[in-house]
């Protein structure tokens, strides 16, 4: 069975999840797997010399578990996970999978406020860091600007995500 993957990655508090499950409302056939449903407990995570819990790292997140369940959408995309699940049958499943490396201006905020100099000294020279990594591959991607509204950039990834389907599903008609 053909399926389409999507990763959206970025900062911490970059709005991701937002993203994702507003993708998810709209397009049919779609899962999400967040990446931030594979932290480590809390007792298995680092501290730097600060004493700032090391969450912005991959060392932190159960990998293994977090393959393994992309590893079970893939065999049964439609049988697993939450999905619309709306659409017929020559829709092509649609694995949403985010993660914490998207780069943007942040506006972070939490109730209660993060350490003094928890996302400067921290968060963000750890997403340039993996940032730097991912820059790297061969991958194609997609850089979108922060600064645009929450509409604005779901407008932007929906109509990409619509070209590419109709691509893929004309691809699928030929072959």
């Amino acid at each position: 069975m053909k399926t389409f993957v999507v990763g959206i990655s970025g900062v911490t508090n970059g709005g991701k999840t937002t993203l994702a499950k507003n993708l998810q409302k709209h397009l049919p056939s779609c899962s999400v797997i967040s990446q931030d449903d594979f932290f480590k407990p809390e007792s298995e995570i680092e501290t730097d010399t600060n004493g700032f819990l090391q969450y912005d790292v991959l060392e932190a997140l159960n990998m293994e578990k977090m393959m393994s369940t992309i590893s079970c959408w893939m065999e049964s995309p439609r049988c697993s996970l939450v999905s619309t699940d709306s659409g017929s049958a020559e829709d092509i499943p649609i694995l949403i999978i985010e993660g914490f490396l998207l780069f943007n201006y942040n506006t972070r905020v939490y109730e209660p406020p993060d350490t003094p100099g928890y996302f400067d000294g921290h968060v963000w020279p750890m997403y340039l860091r993996h940032r730097q990594e991912v820059e790297k591959s061969s991958w194609e991607i997609v850089y979108l600007d922060g600064t645009k509204s929450e509409e604005d950039l779901f407008k932007e990834v929906y109509e990409d995500l619509m070209q590419e389907l109709a691509k893929q599903k004309c691809l699928h008609m030929t072959t």
